[in-house]
């Protein structure tokens, strides 16, 4: 690893004590907030159905990643950081097909040593295609059919988001501050985007890429909601979430390390010590910003957009103008997920490994069920009416919703 890039994952440390608790951790020796804790006297007034569950390898164990699967055509498909690629039937939990980059003859790994074998992106599909990053700075491209290999492609960085697929083209980011550009057909590098101004102390990862229109959008480290041409990766605009004052290092840290959420034409996205800020997606023109400081991506249904503070409550903002609309701090301290909606309710996982739903209307807690004792960091999935929920250890699981 290069020095400057030492020097950067040391300093996220401190960040990541907040970030990426797990249950194992002692809160009172990490010096943070304990989880508040749960109402026992709780009566849900939604009945949550566990379709299935399963487990991915060890899942993202104490890399600090946010593995998330996806699903495409009823196949959910997702890793490991100890090196497991697997397809399995997103409807009853039933595995397709399963790799390791451990098994001599695949990608010719063999070496239970060698770091290239650490997902940590999480995979992205489009079509027969599969792509999937390490902490290495690895990108494979697979078969998503049987997981057979295709290309690879060597970076200078680690690959903490998903990539993102559209067009002929993967789009990938690495820790580095850069985005490249890969055919998809042979993983050929088409082109490189260099965020120069990286900050040495950031918050560990990297929100994923949106690919919309032609244009890749994403939030950089320090601070920026940035636009890029797809077929050549030359910057369009850029639009500042967050100041980055303060008075110490930490203070001034506003990391975008959410995804970008576009709706109609409209882009939402949310800063570290910034601000929750709409943007016309064709011209970058800001539309309105509201004060508000998260670690993660927001979510939107009808007319609210939905996110989650640094300190672990749930809010709603009216998505014309970005007023409040309801604040629920029920799960303070939690070190929730990023949200997502299901139907009538926001969903988002714990650092206890609780799955948490909330009314959409006024904030209400719904129901909860509990995935396992370990802790839940990335944002839930959504498809249809099942969501899906993955710990750091790699289980999964689904559920869905029905009336009392």
């Amino acid at each position: 690893m290069k020095p400057e890039m030492m020097k950067r994952v040391l300093l996220t440390a401190t960040l990541t004590s907040l970030v990426a608790l797990a249950g194992c951790h002692s809160f009172k020796k990490e010096n943070v907030q304990p989880p508040t804790p749960l109402a026992k006297d709780f009566t849900p007034t939604v009945q949550v159905t566990r379709l299935w569950r399963t487990s991915v390898g060890d899942g993202a164990g104490d890399s600090g990643a946010r593995l998330r699967p996806t699903v495409v055509d009823n196949v959910l498909y997702a890793d490991s950081t100890d090196g497991k690629l697997v397809a399995i039937d997103a409807t009853n939990g039933k595995t397709l097909w399963s790799k390791s980059s451990r098994t001599h003859g695949w990608f010719g790994w063999g070496d239970k040593k060698r770091k290239d074998a650490m997902y940590a992106g999480g995979p992205a599909v489009d079509g027969d295609l599969l792509a999937v990053g390490t902490l290495d700075g690895h990108v494979y491209g697979v078969n998503a059919k049987d997981g057979s290999p295709r290309w690879d492609v060597e970076l200078n960085a680690e690959v903490l988001a998903s990539p993102a697929i559209a067009g002929g083209l993967v789009v990938v980011r690495t820790e580095d501050g850069r985005v490249y550009g890969l055919d998809a057909a042979t993983g050929a590098r088409r082109w490189v985007y260099d965020e120069s101004a990286v900050p040495l102390l950031s918050l560990r990862g990297n929100g994923g890429l949106l690919l919309a229109n032609g244009v890749v959008f994403l939030g950089s480290d320090d601070g920026k909601l940035i636009a890029l041409r797809m077929d050549n990766g030359s910057k369009l605009w850029e639009q500042k979430l967050s100041s980055g004052e303060g008075r110490t290092e930490i203070d001034r840290l506003n990391d975008v390390d959410g995804s970008i959420l576009l709706d109609g034409s409209v882009l939402y996205g949310v800063a570290y010590h910034g601000n929750l800020v709409a943007v016309d997606g064709p011209s970058g023109r800001p539309i309105w910003a509201h004060p508000f400081s998260s670690f993660g991506s927001v979510a939107s249904n009808g007319s609210a957009i939905y996110g989650v503070d640094d300190q672990s409550r749930v809010w709603a903002f009216d998505k014309s103008g970005g007023a409040d609309m309801w604040k629920n701090e029920a799960l303070k301290y939690r070190w929730l997920t990023s949200p997502a909606v299901q139907g009538d309710y926001v969903v988002v996982g714990d650092v206890e490994g609780y799955v948490h739903w909330l009314q959409t209307g006024d904030g209400a807690l719904a129901a909860r069920e509990r995935l396992s004792k370990k802790a839940i960091r990335a944002q839930p999935l959504v498809v249809g009416d099942t969501v899906y929920v993955e710990d750091i250890k790699g289980r999964i699981g689904a559920y869905r919703l029905s009336a009392h």
